[in-house]
């Protein structure tokens, strides 16, 4: 990874860090984002604690509030014309329900429109960064395996506030993540050909990660009691970002380096396309239809 630039949301802790870390181990300048500059900056001094070479840049960004994504994605275009590798791995679970100052419930606003919105302005930094090599640029989505047996999460295209009923991180959140899959295979679609692939990854459960802070309870308790570290939550993930043999594979959910199934409405391109045209109108990002 020398002389290549990656960005990581959600670097403050958690997989993101974990990522972070490796990604820098690997030599990459590695852009640590965080909701404030002294939260970055102690994810840094983490990374260096562990990796005394590192090459860390902060950048600030509250990924639930579109303007400050605008802003973020600004400066870092302000600093770099080109980006290697991009994880997104911030998110949130949230017990009470929320609304961001662009009226977007919080949970859908930083577990996809955070995702739909950063990517979508650095995808040309990511595709310059393919522009006359033999390597991809790669694009790495923490996402979730959505379904359980019989149980298939499906996305409420006529409730994606979670405004409707009595609200639950139970119900809001689930639904986020076969987004995040959902929004992962739309990208690849569009990114045909540009030497940019994007992948998903279900990391499992993780445990001692500030994650599930506010929701506490029996979740929480099982997540932290049964749940893998960090860093091997996040090998897959970083596995995506640096090997050679996922350099040519796009659009898949992966888990432990193997492919996973996306059933129900995983595998309907019309619900793909429709989230993402109701996230582009969310956050006034319109763009020209790929050619399918």
């Amino acid at each position: 990874m020398d002389g290549r630039v990656a960005l990581v949301t959600g670097a403050t802790g958690g997989i993101g860090g974990a990522v972070a870390t490796a990604l820098a181990r690997e030599g990459a300048t590695v852009v640590v984002v965080g909701r404030s500059k002294a939260r970055a900056e102690d994810a840094m001094r983490d990374i260096r604690a562990v990796v005394p070479a590192a090459m860390l840049e902060p950048l600030v960004c509250d990924l639930s509030v579109q303007a400050s994504i605008r802003s973020a994605a600004r400066e870092f275009l302000s600093r770099h014309d080109k980006l290697d590798v991009l994880v997104n791995a911030a998110g949130v679970f949230r017990k009470e329900r929320h609304v961001t100052p662009d009226g977007l419930e919080l949970t859908f606003a930083t577990n996809v429109m955070g995702y739909f919105l950063l990517t979508n302005l650095l995808l040309d930094a990511l595709e310059h960064a393919a522009t006359g090599t033999s390597r991809t640029s790669r694009i790495v989505n923490i996402a979730s395996k959505y379904s359980s047996g019989l149980s298939v999460t499906r996305v409420d295209f006529d409730d994606l506030q979670t405004a409707k009923g009595k609200y639950s991180f139970l119900r809001a959140t689930p639904p986020t993540m076969l987004g995040r899959v959902l929004f992962t295979q739309e990208l690849a679609e569009r990114l045909r050909g540009t030497g940019v692939v994007v992948n998903a990854v279900h990391p499992g459960l993780v445990k001692h990660t500030t994650l599930l802070h506010d929701v506490g309870g029996p979740f929480r308790w099982m997540t932290n009691t049964f749940g893998r570290s960090a860093e091997k939550g996040a090998d897959t993930a970083v596995w995506l970002a640096t090997s050679p043999e996922a350099e040519a594979v796009s659009g898949k959910l992966w888990a432990n380096h193997k492919e996973l199934p996306t059933p129900g409405m995983g595998s309907d391109p019309e619900a793909r396309k429709r989230l993402w045209d109701e996230c582009a109108r969310l956050s006034e990002l319109m763009g020209p239809e790929p050619e399918r």
